[in-house]
């Protein structure tokens, strides 16, 4: 089934994707009198249905080298017949042809009714979309430029009442910054420049960017200077979906346009030296991802000269109330169009309420100094990252600012980078930065210390009745190379002490290499990884279907080697080695005696070491001093884990061996949303007691989780080899939409089926009989659905998920969820 699975998905991306590159053809050849066979001069040499053409010299002679083509080249010259001749596209050929004199005869004229389309703007759409992946500058073999990027964030919407609030007294003078020239007044907060060097080549597929120069103003993150340039603030009009804040709109030149959108032909002129057609452009329904706009159309290539866009007003995307892009296009050399200049403004509120405060974000990019189909050095692509900064970046004087801005700035502009510095340090500002941290991270800052998380302080459990935790780690205050951190629970049930210690230090951050030391001797959930950080918290403790009582106490020492090779290769070397004690009678741990009677023991040891490889091309991340996020990648992420007993390693007994293959991903499914996949399998060799067995990971509360088997219970089904399946299907509100009462809400559709077969072999019960609510999945696989709405109230989605198999797996205290509801908190534009 498996096998099946893979091999439909591989066929459903490869008709999906779209490989095909636009190259030159070149034809060349003579053309003679098919009675003298003389050479003919002058004749006209063009491809049928395109303005793509020449004529023949003196020697009757021709040659033509293009981009824009057509299945059939044609020959005419006065007093003699046309003919046309098929050419092969993206191929060198010679064609070389007679002419024949031609008859004049008259015929009669026929006068017939036809059916057309009588939309002037159709034929000229029909053209664009022909010669998309011509005009497209992917189809170059290379090209470079440099790059200027100002992006701009202001505060809007700022009235007098809101100014006069006795907090801003000792310093109004920040309102001397407002520009209301907008509809909107707008006081600047945050604003950055780059200049780079941008280099592509096709064959093989290379880009790099190295940024020359960069000036922040309002961040104080060297990690950002890697998004300042060009390789992650660009959109493509030619590609039939363009990506704005994670959802895929549909571009209005994309294949099926008419689909979409309504045309009108409404103007033309001379723009630049190029005669062009102007083309406005409005959603055929709403509630589509979709633009409202114009564009400007070469007549000659076809190619898109100026492309002017609004996202459209009720697109269900959340938290924006405008997104306005103009793309200007040159042709830098012939048949070779590329941007020249990008300027985009978005305006973000919270409330999506245009009387409210929001957020402006103003991004203008500039290119010059082209090069085109030559070839680069290959020393411009050295190194893994395609992505250089270079030292010294951010040291650049004003008078290397001065001449190498594209576009100067205003007088205002020049002003706000001091303005931003001085109100970034103001008490009050520090305070509300304080307090959004706290919530994000989970901690609070104290100096050179950090207490929390504050969601674990306090929870409940069978086995530690009510429990308090309290937890400190260092600030970045204390160290920005090493960390020490510590957490000391107490449950008031079984009167224990629990804890954990631990350290985390940089050997280098370029390139990242990292070493983390963990003592533990804390309370865990025996289907977890022993030493990850899973957090009992009160949500967890209460909103649950079954008694959270399947505990063991772990104590050991865990020891991590991460080294990032590049970014998006990485490995992890663990070590660790532990002592595994079982807190309840539903979890026993009962040994296998030579007279076949049972034997009891509370705990095992057990020593490990394990290699992760973690592949994700392209990935980037925004970094703090020890922690990142990921900004994701459009690749399929790739993790694969390598684990190995060490049998008499800290009086360990148990030798084994564990693989453990990942792959994650998504892709745009175009109409229909997108699709995200995970597909993972894993074998173990050797004996083992269950617990080091692969134990699938259940969900027993009311939350979901995109992580777990939601209508698994927890340990209910341990296998020692498996592959599972977890697809998730989000429309984007395809549907709903339709419905005027329903498109106002934003609410969107998703479908999930996830699905695991595995066996486990009988020799694991030599060591431990498995508990009596946990079974292999040797008979069927295990599979489960939901069908669900998110974005509720633009925070909340909720599933109604249905286990499909195994439905009569429960026992007298364990229940078997067949059916239920389940809901989780996520935000998303």
């Amino acid at each position: 089934m498996i096998t099946k699975l893979l091999f439909t998905l591989f066929i459903f991306l490869l008709l999906c994707g779209n490989f095909a590159v636009g190259q030159k053809t070149i034809v060349y050849g003579i053309v003679t009198d098919a009675k003298t066979s003389e050479p003919l001069p002058f004749v006209n040499v063009g491809f049928k249905g395109t303005k793509t053409g020449t004529s023949t010299d003196l020697d009757g002679k021709y040659r033509l080298e293009t981009y824009y083509v057509s299945d059939s080249l044609t020959f005419s010259s006065l007093g003699f017949s046309p003919q046309s001749f098929a050419v092969k596209a993206d191929k060198s050929q010679e064609i070389n042809v007679s002419l024949k004199e031609s008859e004049l005869t008259l015929k009669a004229a026929v006068i017939t009714a036809s059916k057309k389309d009588d939309n002037p703007a159709h034929p000229i759409l029909k053209n664009v979309i022909r010669n998309k992946k011509i005009n497209n500058k992917k189809k170059l073999d290379s090209y470079s430029y440099e790059v200027y990027n100002k992006v701009e964030f202001d505060i809007n919407n700022l009235d007098e009442k809101f100014m006069n609030r006795k907090m801003f007294n000792k310093f109004d003078f920040i309102f001397d910054y407002i520009d209301s020239s907008d509809e909107k007044p707008y006081l600047p907060i945050f604003i950055t420049e780059s200049v780079s060097d941008f280099y592509y080549t096709r064959n093989p597929k290379r880009k790099k960017e190295i940024i020359k120069a960069s000036k922040i103003s309002g961040v104080e993150n060297e990690s950002v200077n890697q998004f300042l340039g060009d390789m992650y603030q660009n959109i493509n009009v030619y590609e039939d979906m363009i990506p704005i804040f994670g959802k895929s709109f549909v571009s209005p030149i994309t294949h099926g346009a008419l689909f979409y959108y309504k045309y009108y032909l409404t103007d033309s002129a001379t723009i630049d030296g190029n005669w062009c057609y102007k083309l406005e452009f409005k959603p055929k329904r709403k509630g589509d991802m979709t633009f409202t706009g114009e564009i400007w159309i070469h007549d000659t290539t076809y190619a898109v000269k100026i492309f002017d866009a609004t996202i459209a007003e009720d697109a269900n995307i959340n938290f924006v109330n405008k997104y306005h892009i103009k793309h200007t296009f040159k042709q830098v050399q012939p048949e070779a169009w590329l941007m020249v200049l990008d300027e985009s403004m978005v305006d973000i509120s919270p409330l999506e309420n245009n009387k409210k405060k929001g957020i402006y974000g103003r991004k203008t990019t500039s290119y010059k100094n082209f090069s085109v189909n030559t070839e680069l050095p290959s020393s411009v692509f050295e190194g893994a990252e395609n992505i250089t900064v270079l030292d010294g970046s951010d040291e650049k004087d004003k008078t290397y600012w001065d001449s190498a801005r594209h576009v100067k700035l205003t007088e205002k502009e020049s002003n706000i980078y001091q303005m931003i510095d001085t109100v970034k340090d103001l008490p009050i500002v520090r305070t509300y930065i304080d307090v959004i941290s706290t919530i994000i991270t989970g901690y609070k800052v104290l100096g050179p210390i950090e207490i929390g998380p504050y969601t674990s302080f306090y929870s409940f459990n069978p086995i530690e009745g009510h429990r308090l935790a309290f937890g400190m780690q260092t600030s970045n205050d204390f160290s920005t190379k090493i960390m020490f951190k510590g957490l000391g629970a107490y449950g008031f049930l079984d009167k224990k002490w629990k804890y954990t210690f631990g350290t985390k230090f940089f050997l280098s951050k370029k390139p990242r290499r990292l070493v983390s030391i963990d003592y533990t001797n804390e309370v865990r959930q025996f289907d977890r990884d022993f030493f990850s950080v899973y957090n009992q918290n009160i949500i967890s403790s209460f909103f649950r279907r079954n008694p959270f009582n399947k505990l063991v106490n772990v104590e050991g020492f865990n020891f991590e080697y991460y080294n990032e090779w590049f970014e998006g290769l990485s490995n992890t070397i663990r070590f660790q080695t532990y002592n595994l004690e079982t807190l309840t009678d539903i979890l026993p741990f009962e040994y296998l005696n030579a007279d076949s009677s049972r034997g009891g023991s509370p705990s095992f040891q057990n020593s490990e070491i394990s290699l992760t490889m973690r592949y994700a091309h392209n990935e980037k991340f925004v970094s703090g001093e020890f922690n990142r996020i990921s900004l994701g990648t459009k690749y399929p992420v790739i993790t694969t884990t390598l684990s190995k007993g060490l049998v008499d390693i800290f009086s360990s007994d148990y030798d084994y061996t564990k693989v453990k293959i990942n792959i994650d991903d998504w892709f745009n499914v175009g109409y229909f949303g997108y699709l995200s996949y995970e597909i993972e399998a894993g074998k173990l060799w050797g004996t083992v007691p269950y617990p080091l067995l692969f134990v699938h990971q259940g969900n027993e509360t009311w939350g979901y989780d995109n992580n777990s088997f939601n209508a698994m219970n927890i340990g209910e089904f341990i296998s020692d080899e498996y592959v599972s399946v977890n697809l998730e299907q989000h429309f984007e509100g395809l549907f709903l939409n339709k419905f005027p009462f329903l498109r106002k809400l934003k609410w969107r559709e998703v479908l999930s089926l996830k699905g695991i077969y595995g066996r486990l072999n009988d020799k694991h019960s030599s060591i431990f009989e498995l508990p009596n609510f946990s079974r292999s999945l040797a008979d069927k696989p295990y599979l489960e659905g939901s069908a669900g709405i998110e974005n509720i109230f633009k925070v909340l989605r909720v599933d109604a998920l249905w286990r499909m198999t195994y439905l009569d797996n429960g026992s007298e205290d364990i229940s078997v969820l067949k059916f239920g509801i389940r809901a989780k908190l996520q935000i998303r534009f």
